[in-house]
């Protein structure tokens, strides 16, 4: 395959011209290495290399300006309009910079296609006046304003202008105004002859460039579209180059160099759908290691730049050799998302700062090492206790204490910035030069972070550069979405050989070059072309009205790039994701829809998806082995099974195995809302502390209407020892907290309203601990059941087992009909198993005489009452047997027995409910 910048060459040689002569100029400069690199193979002799350059150095050599990066512009930009602007309705350079960069494209748009700029703007500034059309009396203050923003975009343009112009500085659109106005002098001054290569779309600067020179018998320009594309006027790919084959009086005379027919050659096109982002980068793998590719012939190219690192990880580990001309954007580093947070909380500008924030810095993999003494981690430390305390919101002060042996590293990350830039960027100077001191250490394992480390760097340091310069960046705000700007143009360059190995490229890299090989990726419609978007002031219309370039236009221009890319290759790859995720997901690019319809090749498709296999989705299932039965035996001889413990079981073993053989414990958060277990603790200590002295006597009325005036403090007493440091005194927590206080006030009002009614309760016992021993014939070790009784009493006489629950219950769930379904079903019967559990220990305890009652006072339905446990014939029956008697009890064992044996039967495992 002879590639374009080749066949040029090769035509100059045959017009035998003076290389040392030319000046060559590329779409980018990247284009330039390979034209030196085809000069060198075509030359016999030694020569001085001719100039190569890109367009955009030709047009600053002409201009005499120099460009200024963006955020510099969008200052100079705000200067402008401060000066233009009152005060009193000025926005901050926040709301500004929204969209003054939308302006200034519009800017760099004007002058690009050299439309007068009074015409333009003036023209803007009447649409938007007929758009407001209202006489001065009856227009607002706000339409005022809308009405003179308008007017003032020529002023805002002309004044920009001429600062950047006496500064000599300039933006690329205003680069190029001035280009074509010293066009003339450097005609008359210039002896080189230029060489212009690969163009397509060019802007009317550049054409009246182009035109000038070559009028004027200084210039050559090699054009590359193909007779398919060219011939065809329903085709955008020839759009550009069928402008200017008929348009320019030049080429009314001369020949138009090329139209070239490559695209008609045998291919080998292949298009394949693949879901998502990992499965396109594992299909250019696949493609990769299939081996039929010659890889010093490869090009790999991105559509999206951002399937960068995917497809870097499914590259074949035999390609030895490659050349990545895109950079890996510094946004997308892991070091990007540690300033980003440290942003995020400084903004805030809050005393106190949010225990998440300060748990996402502490835990970053950049800031964690620097806590680091001998074996303990204090980060680690301080995101303990702010669990175990509840700590919602921390200062700097009771960091410090958490932390004592680190003041410093806390300082340079939690003292206040105090909303000014200066300190903000003295402070993350002092943190990155924490983390390389560390990084440096293991250097040599640390490169790639300290190469990270050093953009950062830099990039701060052209922050500071900017802070000092201008008067607007004062501001964190400010600061933070400057940085934003700079760090969105940020990359990390990789190193490596240009002219080796395969290459992986941008689309816009592609220009000029050929490769006979081709694999491109992310070929869908929203991405290749990008489809319909008005970033910008500038009407539709008004763009049409002046030449300006459209969505349509923009369309072409991807649609030549894709389409020259693949003219002269020889075996064709196209990914496309095929996953409806996003606006435009899904939908292979219109690109593709017109190759299929053009007939000329012949396209294989398919679907790609990934291998998974069949997951047969099976319950957990634990073998119960001695070491386990060891384990169970110690835990039912000492501390002994409780009911909860019990139910766990019944509800889901493998839970139980978890917590009672593993003793895994959960995850500990910090309880921003106070949680439903330590509402209901709150609860159960405050009775527990209220009814204590009454044991053992009879309940009084007016020793329950006491307790009232204490509820508040009773209730925060507790929250205070179990909620720790959390805040009940706002939002949900306050609202609980009030919850709280009427659980309790409602409970001693219905007690009261008991008494009221002529009824009698002796109080017999609160919170009290209990443990018996279970006789079990089969197995051979002491097996112990444990509980607390929240409360025993005697109701006119009846002795009663009652069990609080701060959840709703019914009085269905109470209530059994069946025995065996007592240890089969946690929902219905849990509450009933519990109720049980404590009745047979009080029993065993002979602490009370049988038969007795058990059940429910649930806080949450407390209207029912005491809801009795109860046994039923039938589901349907309303009579129901409420008295717990030796009979019951002796029902009850034998069900309770079975589930201790199978807890520690060696054949039944754990397995999953």
């Amino acid at each position: 395959m002879t590639t374009f910048i080749k066949e040029v060459l090769l035509d100059l040689k045959k017009k035998q011209v003076d290389f040392s002569q030319l000046t060559f100029i590329l779409p980018s400069i990247r284009a330039g290495v390979f034209l030196k690199q085809e000069l060198a193979s075509i030359l016999e002799n030694t020569i001085f290399s001719p100039e190569v350059i890109s367009i955009e150095e030709f047009t600053q050599e002409l201009s005499g300006l120099k460009p200024l990066s963006n955020v510099e512009l969008l200052f100079e930009f705000y200067n402008v309009y401060s000066q233009l602007t009152e005060s009193s309705i000025r926005d901050s350079f926040e709301g500004f910079s929204k969209w003054g960069q939308i302006l200034l494209q519009d800017f760099n748009e004007v002058d690009r296609y050299l439309i007068p700029e009074e015409d333009i703007f003036n023209y803007i500034s009447a649409i938007q006046d007929l758009k407001v059309w209202y006489k001065d009396e009856y227009a607002t203050d706000f339409i005022k304003q809308y009405k003179a923003f308008w007017g003032k975009l020529l002023d805002y343009y002309q004044t920009l202008r001429e600062s950047l112009l006496n500064s000599g500085y300039g933006y690329q659109g205003l680069v190029y105004r001035q280009a074509v106005s010293n066009l003339e002098d450097y005609i008359q001054s210039s002896k080189r002859t230029h060489v212009f290569i690969g163009f397509n779309a060019l802007n009317q600067a550049e054409e009246s460039i182009f035109q000038e020179l070559l009028q004027n018998e200084m210039a050559s320009v090699y054009w590359d579209i193909d007779k398919v594309f060219f011939d065809n006027k329903l085709n955008d790919t020839g759009l550009f180059c069928r402008k200017y084959r008929f348009d320019w009086p030049y080429y009314k005379k001369h020949a138009f160099n090329w139209v070239s027919n490559y695209y008609s050659e045998r291919k080998e096109i292949n298009i394949y759908g693949a879901p998502k982002s990992i499965s396109q980068a594992k299909q250019i793998g696949n493609i990769l290691k299939a081996g039929n590719l010659d890889i010093t012939k490869t090009a790999v190219v991105l559509a999206d730049e951002k399937f960068l690192l995917p497809t870097l990880n499914a590259l074949p580990k035999d390609i030895q050799t490659l050349n990545i001309t895109m950079g890996l954007k510094l946004e997308s580093v892991p070091m990007a998302s540690m300033f980003e947070k440290l942003f995020y909380l400084h903004k805030q500008g809050r005393s106190t700062m949010y225990f998440k924030d300060v748990e996402s810095i502490l835990a970053h993999q950049h800031i964690w090492p620097l806590f680091q003494t001998g074996n303990e981690n204090w980060a680690q430390k301080i995101i303990q206790d702010i669990k175990l305390n509840n700590l919602s919101f921390l200062t700097i002060e009771k960091l410090k204490e958490l932390a004592p042996y680190h003041h410093n590293i806390i300082d340079v990350l939690f003292s206040d910035w105090k909303h000014r830039s200066e300190i903000a960027l003295e402070r993350i100077d002092q943190l990155v030069f924490l983390i390389k001191k560390h990084l440096e250490v293991q250097k040599e394992d640390q490169k790639l972070a300290l190469e990270y480390l050093y953009k950062f760097h830099a990039l701060f340091n052209d922050l500071k550069h900017l802070q000092h310069r201008f008067e607007h960046l004062q501001t964190i705000k400010t600061l933070h979405e400057v940085y934003k700007n700079l760090l969105g143009s940020e990359t990390v360059d990789f190193v490596g050989e240009p002219l080796s190995g395969l290459q992986i490229m941008g689309m816009l890299e592609t220009r000029v070059l050929d490769f006979e090989n081709v694999i491109i990726a992310s070929v869908n419609e929203g991405v290749l072309p990008a489809g319909k978007s008005q970033n910008s002031f500038i009407p539709y219309d008004v763009k049409l009205t002046y030449g300006l370039p459209t969505y349509k236009e923009k369309d072409a221009i991807y649609t030549y790039h894709f389409f020259r890319l693949i003219q002269r290759a020889k075996k064709i790859h196209i990914i496309y994701n095929t996953e409806v995720d996003h606006f435009g997901g899904g939908e292979k690019s219109r690109l593709l829809r017109q190759m299929e319809l053009e007939g000329i090749h012949e396209i294989e498709e398919q679907m790609v998806l990934p291998h998974v296999p069949p997951i047969q989705k099976e319950l957990k299932s634990i073998p119960k082995d001695q070491t386990i039965l060891q384990i169970l035996q110690s835990y039912a001889s000492n501390n002994g099974f409780s009911p909860s413990s019990l139910t766990s079981y019944i509800r889901d073993p493998f839970t139980f195995y978890k917590q009672r053989v593993l003793k895994v414990k959960e995850y500990e958060e910090v309880e921003e809302t106070v949680a439903a277990n330590t509402l209901g603790t709150v609860v159960h200590n405050t009775l527990e502390d209220f009814y204590r002295p009454f044991v053992g006597s009879f309940l009084e009325v007016e020793k329950l209407k006491a307790l009232k005036p204490k509820i508040a403090s009773m209730v925060k007493k507790h929250f205070d020892g179990i909620y720790k440091m959390g805040d009940i005194t706002k939002g949900q927590n306050l609202i609980v907290f009030e919850i709280a206080k009427r659980y309790v006030s409602n409970f001693l009002d219905r007690e009261i309203q008991e008494l009221q009614n002529g009824n009698t309760i002796k109080l017999l016992a609160v919170e009290e601990d209990n443990k018996i021993a279970i006789q079990i014939p089969e197995l051979d070790f002491p097996v112990f059941i444990s509980g607390k009784v929240d409360r025993i009493d005697e109701f006119n006489g009846m002795t009663r087992i009652i069990d609080y629950k701060s959840g709703k219950v019914d009085p269905g769930q109470v209530e059994i009909v069946n025995w065996e379904d007592l240890v089969t079903d946690y929902d219905k019967y849990s509450k009933s198993f519990q109720v049980l559990t404590y009745a047979l220990m009080i029993h065993e305890k002979q602490l009370r005489t049988l038969p007795f009652e058990g059940g429910i006072i649930s806080f949450k339905n407390l209207s029912k009452g005491f809801m009795k446990f109860g046994i039923k014939d039938n589901p349907r029956s309303r009579s129901k047997n409420q008295l717990i008697t030796q009979e019951v009890l002796k029902s009850f064992e034998v069900e309770l027995k079975k589930l201790i044996i199978e807890i520690f039967d060696l054949n039944t495992p754990f397995v999953e409910k």
